[in-house]
């Protein structure tokens, strides 16, 4: 998108002073698509916006303000996951966990390598599929007892013609990891729940540490081989 595209966007967005759920997941989804300085555009654009409606006062500056709020907080998410070092523990009941899971699945530029226990929050599934529809190389890996669970979204994905491999053993495929561009790992308990985000004590670790990520590609790709299609 041009910048002239990007200020009608932002324009677009405010007209009601919401930055609604479908509108922030479009914004995650044109960021890596964007050169530094039509992201730093976007943001400075988004202030200048919010600016006179919060000059003029009443409901509307409240609203205008909140807007900028989101549209800044998408931003800085974005930048966090480009950052060249990263270390990081996230924890639920609460978005912060899907919050970031949403971030890295739509910043993916190459591939995303997922191998999780079960998937059936469906703003994930649905990260997943749009990533796909763009051209990302995704592989999944999952436990085939839980795909067939009520509210399951395996079989969703693979109808969208995501790559899947079950496990098809009497054991569990138990893991809940994530490799985004062959380059940062996503571990921890966390469930790709609605469940682990509203209720559950979870975490996920985010790192790019190099011997880490080699490690789980190895694993991912073990699994890969070793499970039918």
């Amino acid at each position: 998108m041009r910048q002239p595209e990007l200020e009608n966007w932002l324009l677009a967005t405010l007209e009601d002073f919401k930055l609604s759920q479908s509108e922030s997941l479009e914004l995650r989804e044109i960021l890596p698509k964007l050169a530094h300085d039509d992201v730093a555009f976007v943001r400075n654009k988004a202030f200048a916006l919010a600016r006179e409606p919060a000059r003029l006062g009443g409901d509307n500056a409240v609203a205008s303000l909140l807007w900028l709020e989101k549209i800044s907080k998408v931003i800085d998410n974005f930048r966090q996951t480009q950052s060249a070092s990263i270390t990081e523990a996230h924890f639920s009941p609460g978005e912060d966990c899907r919050r970031q899971l949403l971030d890295l699945l739509v910043a993916a530029r190459t591939t995303l390598d997922i191998s999780v226990f079960t998937i059936s929050d469906d703003r994930l599934s649905d990260a997943i599929v749009a990533a796909h529809k763009r051209g990302i190389q995704i592989r999944l890996i999952t436990d085939n007892d839980k795909a067939h669970d009520q509210g399951s979204d395996i079989f969703k994905l693979i109808d969208q013609g995501v790559e899947v491999r079950m496990d098809n053993t009497d054991n569990h495929m138990h893991h809940k990891f994530a490799i985004v561009d062959k380059r940062i790992l996503v571990n921890g308990s966390f469930n790709w729940t609605r469940s682990a985000t509203d209720y559950n004590q979870e975490n996920i670790l985010v790192t790019d540490e190099s011997k880490l990520v080699s490690a789980y590609l190895a694993e991912f790709e073990s699994l890969w081989n070793q499970f039918d299609r």
